[in-house]
């Protein structure tokens, strides 16, 4: 009996993710899984990101099941335990039996035949444990207990109780182990009339005036969407935008995908805006995707580049440096970070970063903003990225982005009942969890 489409599909996923380095959400909306129809994409996409964030408790509950050492065992065997052991703990619609079946099958898919009865046996022993979601999780107290309950690595979520508390890392877990909230930009004002023509459930945003949250429907199935009418993009993500303001020669150091480069462009109509990217692969989705907008594609020039060494002679009103960082703030949508996620990633990417905030900071024009911003909860990542660039000049200074946020407030856009909550001394601190978004820092610098 060959096995389900899903599953296939999930199993060579979460073999990618592990051998490549691949990002699953990538993955899962590539075109070789285009053939997945609704319900099994959803089912792959479910056992994909289930496996993922819950990793360390599946191989803790495997490795009492198994006579063998998990280091020993073939990823191919131990990637059809974790998906088998998955069903059985946390989707209650799918029955035991085949969940133990097609596990098997997977495994002789992967021409691992002789390792067929050692993962029946496994899992006939992990059938009989108790559901992994009925846990009582909200007891967890120390930051073994958290890590433990909530499957983190424990140096992060002891980093994490230093730098915001006991309470605030566990708000971070327990966000990370759910499925995240689809946020969407409107572009133009008919899309959501359209939106709700095609099916698309919206509730309005909770940060933004401008925002959206998908309730229901598939917004990437929308005509809305395929303009680019609607534009998928977390709400902390489109705030660091909106803190860029308003400009006439505007640069963003590391554009692609692109969204917040539009979120710019829309808010700054006649601006003439530079567009750096450094992989030649994703500045040209970046060109696709502003080719659905002529009138953006005539004022965004894209330039394939290293932005540690921008290769532009003219100074900039307004200059975004949102900088390739760890991405612990969206662990929620990207599970694996967590797993390959090491300190000394962060001290090469502190050292990387901060080479990108050096060379984007002599672009600024006399006055000018800058604005620094990452995906990260990590210090080293944010503040002490800032505090070292600026203490190399007197020419620069940190703008207390409460105001502008005041600003933003006043004009209706910002709808967050408690901006001030959304800072960290003068900075944008937000806290998946605490907050109804990804993680996300940003420093408004300014040229004096």
């Amino acid at each position: 009996m060959p096995v389900s489409p899903a599953r296939a599909a999930a199993f060579d996923i979460l073999l990618r993710v592990e051998r490549e380095s691949s990002y699953a959400s990538e993955l899962l909306h590539s075109s070789a899984n285009d053939r997945l129809s609704t319900p099994d994409h959803a089912l792959a996409t479910e056992l994909v990101m289930g496996v993922l964030r819950w990793r360390s408790r599946l191989d803790a509950d495997i490795a009492t099941a198994s006579l063998q050492p998990l280091s020993k065992l073939d990823l191919e065997i131990l990637i059809a335990l974790r998906l088998a052991l998955y069903q059985f703990q946390w989707l209650d619609r799918v029955p035991q039996r085949a969940a133990l079946h097609e596990s098997v099958e997977l495994v002789k898919r992967a021409r691992k035949r002789s390792a067929a009865p050692f993962v029946n046996a496994v899992l006939r022993k992990l059938s009989a444990l108790p559901r992994g979601g009925d846990d009582a999780q909200d007891e967890a107290s120390s930051p073994e207990a958290l890590a433990r309950a909530y499957a983190h690595p424990l140096w992060l979520v002891e980093r994490w109780i230093r730098e915001y508390s006991l309470s605030a890392a566990h708000q971070i877990c327990q966000h990370n182990q759910s499925v995240p909230t689809t946020a969407i930009r409107l572009r133009a004002t008919a899309a959501e009339q359209q939106l709700h023509q095609e099916g698309i459930t919206l509730r309005p945003g909770s940060l933004l005036a401008s925002a959206r949250r998908v309730e229901a429907g598939d917004i990437t199935k929308t005509q809305a969407f395929r303009n680019g009418d609607a534009v998928i993009q977390d709400e902390a993500s489109q705030l660091v935008a909106a803190l860029i303001g308003h400009g006439s020669q505007i640069l963003d150091c590391c554009a692609a995908p692109g969204g917040k480069t539009l979120a710019i462009a829309d808010q700054n109509p006649t601006a003439a805006i530079t567009a750096v990217e450094l992989h030649p692969h994703r500045a040209r989705l970046l060109q696709k995707l502003l080719h659905a907008h002529p009138s953006e594609s005539a004022r965004i020039q894209i330039v394939t580049a290293d932005a540690q060494h921008l290769p532009v002679s003219e100074r900039f009103d307004r200059v975004l440096a949102d900088v390739p960082c760890s991405g612990t703030g969206t662990l929620a949508r990207n599970p694996e970070i967590k797993w390959r996620l090491t300190l000394d990633d962060l001290a090469e990417l502190h050292q990387r970063q901060l080479a990108i905030l050096r060379s984007a900071l002599a672009q600024v024009a006399p006055g000018g903003r800058l604005i620094y911003s990452t995906c990260s909860l990590e210090k080293e990542e944010n503040e002490s990225v800032v505090e070292q660039a600026l203490s190399e000049s007197k020419s620069y200074r940190v703008f207390d982005c409460r105001s502008e946020l005041a600003q933003l407030q006043l004009a209706a856009e910002l709808t967050w009942p408690d901006p001030a909550s959304l800072t960290r001394g003068s900075c944008l601190r937000t806290i998946p969890g605490v907050h109804p978004c990804d993680g996300f820092f940003a420093a408004i610098v300014e040229r004096v």
